[in-house]
């Protein structure tokens, strides 16, 4: 019987996609800067058997809303206060299954430098990385980083691609067996099996060899989040985990299929790619336990924050702009299609505006164990998904409740393993047991 996959998405920050989730009682924040905090969440990932989790990231501090971070950073947005992957090597050294992704982007990256960090992360957690490859879709970012603009979307989607085969090239500059290591002999590394990249594009460049050995999985697995036109050719061509947030399982059929028929279309074969929607849960004992939860939940999320929020998904000012057309009107080439999509889906689902769409905090799906996983049952037996990326509604108790609770449901239905097949992350999504 096929498998679902489940990945835990992740901020080094207060909260996650939940706007306010860092008031609820039982979220920590005494060890925000602790490496415990990942090392614990890291175990207990592991122990329900998740293929991976993955750290969302971005660079700075989102200030779409009314032209300032206040907002955002004062009520508890979803920031990154720490480098992911700082935080990375942590949780790859209390865990021997679990898939670690990152969050780079390769508008304001190297291909040397990304190959060399993600390589060395890679090799030393046996083959567990993913690489979720962005863009950047944001002005803010941009200025961070020297560009007072971001360049066009193709533009960032051509340097993408360049990126990624030169990172290729890069890894696979040495093979296997080329590390000889033989004191006798004085022979450290078979120098013929290590070889230049030589990757010229018309964007970047990259001479090699990379000093990073092979690792056990080769490359670390690609995970992508491509929405829009390009962005759909993007993952495609590349992903091998794709993290969407359709708003309904229809829209979420309808990405799927559309996402496997451009596979086929240039060669690759559908199964290779998982895609993956995001569902956030909200667990009880009972029916009734849950409601009350998820009450607790919308009762404690700010409705400037929720606007904040909005306004850096969809990259524009919604203190201002109430409708799609203003917003790309204003957007130029900001902007994160699949947001824009999941809130016009929401609109026409729930039949409210786009203006009041914007101003809910994402909707929380609320039961028993058994009603989760009738849904997700529903979901991944519908064709809307191969599994799901699971934001905590709080941390640490979000995962340890899903754990605990929904995964031995999943188990007992025959949908989700009971043990790691392999060792690599990339064996684990080809064989999820």
């Amino acid at each position: 019987m096929k498998k679902m996959h489940l990945v835990a998405y992740m901020k080094t920050g207060p909260s996650a996609s939940y706007p306010g989730s860092w008031r609820h009682p039982t979220a920590t924040l005494h060890d925000l800067f602790e490496p415990s905090r990942y090392e614990h969440i890291a175990r207990v990932l592991e122990a329900a058997c998740f293929d991976a989790c993955f750290f969302a990231d971005g660079l700075g501090l989102p200030d779409n809303y009314k032209n300032h971070f206040a907002d955002y950073a004062g009520r508890g947005g979803q920031t990154s206060m720490l480098d992911p992957m700082v935080v990375l090597p942590l949780m790859a050294r209390v865990t021997k299954h679990l898939g670690l992704g990152a969050t780079l982007s390769t508008t304001f990256h190297n291909p040397y430098n990304l190959a060399r960090a993600l390589g060395s992360l890679d090799l030393l957690s046996k083959g567990r990385v993913a690489w979720n490859v962005v863009t950047t879709a944001r002005e803010f970012e941009a200025q961070n980083c020297g560009p007072e603009s971001l360049p066009p979307k193709e533009t960032r989607y051509d340097r993408a691609d360049e990126i990624l085969e030169a990172c290729c090239a890069l890894w696979d500059g040495w093979d296997a067996d080329a590390l000889v290591l033989d004191k006798a002999s004085g022979v450290f590394a078979d120098a013929t099996k290590i070889r230049y990249a030589n990757y010229v594009g018309q964007h970047v460049s990259s001479r090699g060899p990379l000093s990073i050995p092979r690792s056990p999985q080769g490359r670390p697995v690609i995970m992508q989040a491509g929405s829009s036109e390009r962005g759909r050719r993007f993952a495609a061509r590349w992903a091998e985990m794709i993290f969407c947030s359709p708003a309904t399982k229809q829209a979420a059929i309808a990405y799927r299929s559309d996402i496997r028929a451009r596979m086929e279309a240039i060669g690759r074969n559908p199964d290779e790619c998982a895609v993956l929607p995001t569902l956030q849960l909200v667990i009880g004992e009972t029916e009734a336990i849950a409601k009350e939860k998820a009450e607790l939940y919308a009762s404690l999320a700010d409705p400037e924050l929720v606007l904040a929020a909005s306004s850096w998904a969809v990259a524009a000012d919604l203190s201002l702009l109430e409708t799609p057309e203003a917003i790309e009107g204003q957007g130029g080439n900001q902007g994160v299609q699949g947001h824009r999509d999941r809130m016009m889906q929401v609109a026409k689902a729930k039949g409210i505006s786009f203006a009041e769409a914007v101003r809910r905090p994402r909707d929380l799906t609320a039961g028993t164990p058994a009603m989760i996983a009738d849904i997700m049952e529903d979901w991944f037996r519908s064709g809307a998904c191969d599994g799901f990326i699971l934001p905590p509604t709080t941390w640490p108790t979000s995962f340890e409740e899903f754990g605990t609770m929904v995964v031995p449901e999943l188990q007992r239905r025959g949908l989700f393993r009971t043990a790691y097949a392999g060792s690599t992350l990339r064996e684990n999504l080809h064989n999820p047991g």
